[in-house]
């Protein structure tokens, strides 16, 4: 019969990767207490830490990132219509004189 595969969200990861990086326990007591292998315990320690510079990061920095490139299509979309306009423009004047 097969197992199936079980699937653990953020804070359940997290909580097994603190308990790791404590080290009040060792790696084999915490996978048991947590019913997981020791590989995973280790390996998600290594991705909270190795992520943890990002929780230290700008806030403002982070957020800019994802709002400048709409800004920058806005900004193009805008350019676009403005020099349709421009040539329309040139040729109605030179349609009159």
């Amino acid at each position: 019969m097969a197992r199936t595969r079980r699937r653990f969200d953020g804070k359940f990861k997290a909580k097994v990767a603190l308990e790791a990086i404590r080290e009040l326990k060792t790696i084999s007591e915490i996978a048991k207490q947590f019913r997981v292998h020791p590989n995973q315990v280790t390996t998600w320690k290594k991705q909270l830490l190795g992520g943890a510079s990002l929780a230290f990061e700008s806030s403002s920095v982070s957020s800019k990132k994802g709002t400048d490139e709409p800004e920058a299509a806005e900004l193009y979309e805008q350019i676009g219509r403005l020099k349709v306009e421009l040539e329309w423009l040139k040729k109605k004047v030179a349609e009159n004189t």
